[in-house]
């Protein structure tokens, strides 16, 4: 009897995507072990394996096949592919997972005389990035001289390490409190889901799905289910309000010749200045409520 066939995905092991990223499989229905103290968990439910490991370990996994799914901050993929010599080029985002968001960014020190990105020919900036700065600096034909560091970035301008950093930016709270200011954005970056050429059909067919099922997680998390009773003369005007929806479902209301009933499925945000709009055009009884599952 030959061994069931498992796809294997690599994950964060602790950090900041680790816990979004287990409660990501989890909403896909996979069941797993809740240990953080060991390398491997194999699904209940689901042909699946996760490994549980550092986020700059994600792209070797994956690059050596040890894994075929990745979850990792597009930061650290493109860092990389970028410092890889071609070793991690086969490896493919499939798609941006909208957490662990942050940006790469330039901040230099309150006192330093910034002009333009020109400002840094010559200056020492120092960066755990070493490959996205360097591209970035040959992008715009900046002669400069990068020193790497492992932690602690932001403090070499105070200790004379270097004139600027380049470092990892979230809410700016860090640059702040160290006298910085940011002054140029490298990279948007989030959790990416990462995928190696994945040859078994067998093993793609599982990832194929997956995928799919993390597509609708993610479509269900941002879109909201709208219910509302609209004047028929004013049903156009209902219809170039609801947030991106592009044909919502119309049925008449029983015993009512002037109303219908609108439901839509609305996959932008639904804020009280909708609902306000919506209800000055004449709706009522607006309901909008989360969407748990959704699959196309």
């Amino acid at each position: 009897m030959s061994e069931e066939k498992r796809l294997k995905i690599a994950i964060q092991k602790s950090g900041r995507l680790a816990d979004q990223s287990l409660a990501l499989l989890e909403k896909s229905g996979v069941s797993l072990a809740k240990s953080r103290d060991q390398l491997l968990c194999r699904a209940e439910n689901y042909p699946l394996d996760v490994f549980l490991v550092r986020d700059d370990d994600i792209p070797a996994f994956l690059a050596n096949n040890v894994c075929q799914l990745g979850i990792l901050g597009q930061n650290a993929f493109l860092e990389k592919q970028a410092l890889g010599n071609g070793k991690f080029e086969s490896l493919s985002q499939l798609l941006p997972l909208g957490y662990g968001k942050c940006r790469l960014s330039i901040a230099v020190p309150h006192d330093f005389d910034y002009k333009s990105i020109q400002s840094l020919t010559g200056k020492v900036i120092a960066t755990s990035y070493r490959g996205l700065l360097a591209a970035y600096l040959k992008q715009h034909d900046i002669d400069a001289d990068i020193v790497t560091m492992e932690g602690a970035v932001e403090v070499a301008p105070r200790t004379h390490l270097a004139d600027v950093i380049c470092d990892l930016v979230s809410t700016g709270s860090t640059l702040v409190s160290n006298g910085l200011v940011e002054k140029e954005v490298i990279l948007r970056s989030e959790a990416v889901l990462v995928s190696n050429q994945i040859t078994d059909p067998v093993i793609a067919g599982l990832a194929d799905q997956i995928t799919s099922r993390i597509k609708a997680v993610l479509r269900a998390e941002n879109s909201r289910y709208i219910m509302l009773n609209s004047p028929t003369a004013s049903l156009d005007a209902i219809k170039a309000v609801l947030p991106g929806s592009a044909s919502p479902t119309v049925m008449p209301l029983q015993g009512r010749d002037d109303m219908v009933a609108v439901h839509a499925v609305c996959e932008e945000g639904v804020f009280w200045n909708t609902m306000e709009a919506l209800k000055a055009n004449g709706a009522s009884s607006i309901l909008v409520v989360p969407i748990e599952k959704m699959l196309d």
